[in-house]
């Protein structure tokens, strides 16, 4: 098999190994790390279609993850993607309202983060060994909401590592935010900031470029890594479930062989879709990357106009984990489409520091043609989640509603037919307020528990085990920090 290695997309550094990238998370040079190619995939479709979803975990990841062995990476893989999940199908598809919805939401958190972070921890332990690491990981990240609590809970009590996660103390669900500040574990860390998450993913990436701090920890036997969607050990599970989904409905009879199918996503930090984009390159067959934003749009604006610009207003909505107006992600994909020039990127990443913009040429549009962007307001949003409902019974988020409602944008504009896997990033019970609101204003009155328990009934399905947790639980994490003091909280979790 051919040997995949990393090259940081804002320099020309000599490139790495996969374990190395996943240690760092972050290059030196505050670049990503991609793969120097995209592998293509050496099972043939008909193959996978007869495989679990560990088994298309292994084929798909050992061709990114070239200096992990067979042992290593199945044993990542078996200790991940086990009981922890509530189905055993792991990312069940559900057909509903005229497309497939590949439901992620079955772990720990009830969100689609659970599917790469349940399995990183063990990357990164792995990696470490075989890198002779002997000081303690520092898992440092920025959440928007659910991020936080599935890297919370994949990493804690795991020997060797600490983690410390910063939210927008008044920008997540009143669910997402019990579960994170409940989170138990000796090295479990939650620190809410005064400000959005923008503010937080900032001061996150200025902590991993501070080599001040970095020669304190270094003495102090620490070094920082992410689990943000930022680490390459995030990316590449992710690309496992739309080769999944696509295998089962070629098994299910439900597409032929080679047949193309649409991909839709919630995009907030642009992993997730990244990721089905990464998929179609290793030769899955996928028409439309249809690219699914709330009404921080800044994501559409880039796809019908090539500009991308963050100088707008910051809107909180139902929707949290995609308010957002700095996507890490797109990185990775502005460097492909500059024609993996790291110098051209490093140009257009500086201009949206300095001047918090940039344009890409029409050379590198060209490029987008199979991205279609579109956008749900806080109605529509709405409206879709009663609709469906109304029609079939199935209850969907206010995240997968985004998406649901930009694909019937998509259908009525294009004319497409072409089958369609939406991915449905989270639970329901993640966002019961909103999503009991938006079927009918009655529930308004209602705590959130008792919200979860009508939710139950009305979609007969059992509250999940993440929700039943943390009726009782009591609140472990109470800091609370300013975005300017994000440093002197790590020093002090840190003892240094």
């Amino acid at each position: 098999m051919e040997e995949i290695l990393y090259r940081s997309t804002r320099s020309h550094q000599a490139p790495i190994k996969a374990s190395e990238a996943i240690l760092k998370g972050l290059s030196g040079d505050g670049g990503l790390f991609v793969p120097e190619k995209i592998p293509a995939l050496d099972k043939d479709l008909k193959t996978l279609s007869g495989m679990d979803y560990k088994a298309v975990a292994y084929e798909v990841m050992k061709l990114y993850l070239t200096d992990f062995t067979e042992a290593e990476l199945k044993s990542c893989i078996e200790r991940a993607y086990d009981s922890k999940f509530d189905t055993e199908e792991i990312a069940p598809l559900t057909e509903a309202a005229g497309a497939y919805f590949l439901e992620l939401f079955h772990g720990a958190t009830i969100a689609f983060k659970d599917m790469a972070l349940s399995i990183l921890p063990h990357l990164m332990i792995t990696s470490a060994r075989k890198n002779q690491v002997k000081d303690d990981i520092v898992i440092l990240t920025a959440t928007s909401g659910d991020t936080g609590k599935a890297a919370l809970a994949g990493f804690a009590d795991v020997e060797g590592t600490r983690i410390i996660v910063f939210y927008p103390k008044h920008g997540v669900s009143p669910i997402q935010e019990k579960q994170m500040v409940t989170q138990k574990g000796d090295n479990t860390y939650v620190v809410g900031i005064t400000g959005n998450f923008d503010d937080a993913q900032t001061g996150v990436k200025k902590l991993f470029n501070d080599k001040e701090l970095e020669k304190e920890m270094a003495a102090a036997g620490f070094r920082f890594s992410s689990a943000n969607s930022i680490n390459i050990g995030r990316l590449v599970p992710q690309i496992v479930y739309y080769v999944y989904a696509y295998t089962r409905l070629l098994a299910a009879g439900k597409i032929g062989e080679g047949e193309k199918i649409n991909v839709v996503v919630p995009t907030g930090n642009f992993g997730n879709i990244l990721a089905a984009f990464y998929a179609k390159n290793m030769g899955l067959p996928i028409a439309k990357l249809i690219c699914a934003s709330n009404e921080n749009k800044v994501l559409y604006d880039f796809f019908a106009t090539g500009a991308y610009d963050k100088n707008r207003e910051f809107v909180l909505t139902s929707s949290p984990s995609m308010d957002i107006l700095i996507s890490s992600n797109l990185e990775r994909l502005i460097y492909r489409i500059a024609g993996n020039d790291a110098d051209k990127n490093l140009a257009f990443m500086k201009a949206l520091n300095q001047e918090g913009r940039y344009e890409i040429t029409e050379e590198m549009r060209t490029q987008l043609a199979d991205f279609w962007g579109g956008f749900a307001g806080e109605k529509k949003t709405a409206d879709t989640i009663r609709r469906i409902y109304e029609d079939c019974g199935y209850v969907i988020d206010t995240h997968t509603a985004v998406a649901a409602s930009v694909y019937e944008d998509y259908k009525t504009g294009s004319g497409d037919r072409t089958k369609t896997v939406i991915a449905s990033t989270a639970s329901p019970f993640k966002f019961t307020r909103s999503v009991m609101n938006a079927i009918d204003k009655k529930y308004d009155t209602m705590d959130d528990f008792a919200l979860a328990d009508e939710l139950s009934r009305l979609a007969n399905v059992a509250v999940p085990a993440a929700i039943e947790e943390i009726r009782t639980a009591p609140v472990l994490h109470t800091r609370v920090c300013g975005k300017d003091e994000m440093k002197d909280v790590v020093k002090e979790i840190l003892g240094l």
